[in-house]
Order: structure tokens, then sequence, then C-alpha cells
């Protein structure tokens, strides 16, 4: 399997981690979560509960100076639940507040008991226009960092899904 898939408007990461995929999803479906394995630096804190199925929101309060390229400063953004196959995939848009139609997620594979191919996607295919022009907003080598820091926080199980900022 490719470590990296770059297409036109589309960008996979994945890693191999040695965590059963349901704690790997747990975390995932979490906004602390989210929080917790940031590589992008913009993610600073949450409110809100683990999601349990489509349609489910929470809330991630941003810093966009993190990447030091729109002075948007600090915001939130509404995390909203697009696709939830529990141990296998998630993946989120930031809804009808934010008209640039984008969205993240992952794909879980269990090799093993104990072990998950991991698979980070990102996607602005749907992005039209000028602000074509701007992505991908999160570079590859975040997605890849993220994927080492979910594989550290999932060893550890230091993370409290359940817990809201």
């Amino acid at each position: 399997m490719p470590d990296t898939v770059f297409l036109p408007s589309r960008i996979e990461v994945t890693r191999l981690i040695p965590v059963p995929s349901a704690e790997i999803f747990d975390i995932l479906r979490s906004p602390a979560g989210h929080v917790a394995i940031d590589a992008s630096g913009m993610l600073q804190d949450f409110t809100g509960q683990p999601a349990e199925k489509v349609g489910d929101t929470f809330v991630i309060h941003m810093d966009r100076e993190s990447l030091n390229d729109v002075p948007l400063g600090k915001y939130d953004v509404t995390v909203h639940i697009i696709l939830f196959q529990r141990n296998t995939e998630i993946a989120w848009d930031l809804g009808p507040d934010v008209p640039v139609r984008h969205f993240y997620g992952y794909r879980l594979n269990a090799v093993e008991d104990e072990v998950t191919n991991v698979t980070s996607y990102y996607d602005w295919s749907m992005v039209t226009g000028d602000l074509r022009e701007r992505f991908p907003i999160v570079p590859e080598s975040a997605l890849r960092a993220t994927l080492g820091i979910l594989e550290r926080t999932a060893r550890r199980g230091d993370l409290s899904p359940g817990v809201s900022g």
C-alpha cells in the first residue's frame, strides 16, 4: 500500500499503527482527540462530546496564526460528521457556515487484532473559483505528522474522549 497518494484535489497519507482500530476510532470521533493529535497547530481547544453518528457536531476553537497564511486570528468552526462507520471510517466538513466545500477523514483497516492501517485524507475537490488556488490549506507533512501524534496518543492511552473543554 502506498505511503502517500497525491491526487489533483486530494491527499492521502497512510501509517501502520500498533493499536486496535476501536481505540484509534475513539480518538478520531472525539473533539478532544482532534485537538490532541493536530500537527498543524491550528486546533487549540474544543467544546462538545464525541460523535456517535452522521450529523453529530462539535466545536473546535482555532488559531489560523499557526499557519501564518491568512490573518483570521482566533475563531471557531463547527465540525459536522458526514461519514461515520464505527471503527472503520469517519469524515467531516465544516457545514453550511463555511461555504468552502472541503472535508477530512480517516479510514481504518485492522491488519491484526492489535494493528491498524490508518489513512488520513484531505479532499478539496468541490472547491471552485479563486479559492481553489489556496488549497491544500493543510500540507501533506501536517497530515503525516498528525498520524505520528495519533500513534503516540493511542499507544499511551492518555486521552479521555468524553471530556469537553
